[in-house]
């Protein structure tokens, strides 16, 4: 049995899948018609499935041999972005692309599904395949463990294509990417003319001072060993070039790879922009919004990738840095055992751009590692009773 050699046999299937996925984006939580097509492709295999609300799919390919249970996950909602790629099979729809090629992983587990359902003999327990909705806005994971789709899980492995080298498969033990929240801060001052600003309050100093606090001063209550990044990236004050403003609006995001500075950051991001407010005579109001958490690999299910891939691809895997980005597949690890994979396919401009491009040659050794893996890690379980 080789699942490279029998994911070459169904390459044009996946790549057509694909295709149509990419003609006909959808946003988070309304992938109503990539649902519809996940479930008909499901069904003409034989494999039942679940739908999620609003939008998502869990299925599942039971082996021929009772067992424990290990999750695939694909996402599959696309951006708010204009595609420029000129490609034959552009998106159909204005302002919307799948510049993170959730198609391709949409696909590349399609394809998956088919092999492990042609070789349910080699199957030692449960496949659990997790079509996810939202990624892009951090909610999907959530939702998926809300509504069961983790519970009886023994271990769970994503694959994210990849701009890298083509067919080459690459994560890390421990942390990969950042926890991520979201902060909206409301300064209230009082407006007055420009000439005479001692008659009023002045939002936008207050808020070009909290810019400056958190960009400091937070860096000085962590150990600077610990990797933490604070972006303030929208400001918009009510003034003009005569008017001193009255409030103010800023709009950040905070990333870090430590669970307990992460546990400790929502309060001492409130304190200083309190303080701050309060030394400018402002009133500040801060909705601060957790987002996902560190995505940590298990190191033992790491270890069963390096051999998985270099077993099927003959190449070994690759360790790569962590990445301050945000994934919300830590939802999933903060749970159970899991690793993130990137699969190389030699990709072209960076993601989440209108130019995004990868090679869909890469999708065969995606789907080929995801059946791998499968098949090893109930192997692995198994052996572990």
């Amino acid at each position: 049995m080789n699942f490279l050699e029998q994911a070459e046999n169904i390459e044009e299937k996946i790549i057509r899948i694909r295709r149509d996925i990419h003609q006909n984006p959808e946003l988070g939580f309304k992938e109503y018609a990539t649902t519809d097509r996940i479930v008909s492709e499901l069904n003409t295999l034989g494999i039942s499935c679940r739908r999620l609300l609003p939008t998502g799919i869990i299925a599942e390919i039971t082996g021929e041999k009772t067992g424990k249970t290990v999750a695939l996950r694909a996402d599959m909602d696309a951006l708010p972005i204009m595609e420029e790629t000129g490609l034959p099979f552009q998106s159909k729809k204005e302002g919307v692309m799948h510049a993170c090629g959730h198609d391709t992983h949409v696909a590349m587990l399609i394809g998956a599904a088919e092999l492990l359902q042609k070789n349910r003999n080699l199957l030692k327990g449960t496949v659990r395949l997790i079509f996810q909705p939202a990624e892009e806005i951090g909610q999907g994971a959530r939702t998926v463990v809300e509504q069961g789709g983790l519970d009886g899980v023994d271990s769970i492995f994503g694959i994210h294509i990849g701009g890298h080298e083509l067919g080459v498969a690459s994560t890390r033990k421990g942390a990969m990417f950042a926890a991520s929240d979201t902060f909206k801060i409301l300064i209230a001052g009082e407006k007055c003319h420009g000439a005479f600003p001692h008659t009023g309050i002045d939002a936008t100093l207050a808020g070009a001072a909290i810019v400056m606090t958190l960009n400091a001063d937070i860096h000085r209550e962590f150990n600077a060993f610990d990797p933490l990044v604070i972006s303030v990236g929208s400001f918009c004050s009510d003034g003009s070039h005569n008017v001193v403003a009255g409030e103010a609006v800023l709009e950040g995001t905070v990333r870090c790879y430590d669970k307990q500075m992460h546990l400790q950051l929502q309060k001492t991001v409130e304190r200083l922009v309190q303080k701050t407010a309060e030394a400018y005579r402002c009133r500040a109001v801060i909705d601060y919004q957790k987002g996902t958490e560190v995505l940590l690999n298990d190191d033992h299910l790491v270890d069963l990738t390096a051999h998985s891939a270099e077993k099927l691809l003959g190449k070994p895997l690759q360790t790569i840095e962590p990445f301050m980005g945000s994934e919300d597949f830590s939802e999933y690890t903060s749970r159970v055992p899991g690793v993130f994979i990137s699969m190389g396919s030699n990709g072209q401009n960076p993601s989440h751009s209108g130019k995004f491009l990868i090679d869909e040659a890469g999708l065969k050794y995606g789907c080929a590692l995801y059946a791998q893996l499968a098949v090893d890690g109930l192997q692995d379980l198994e052996s572990s009773k």
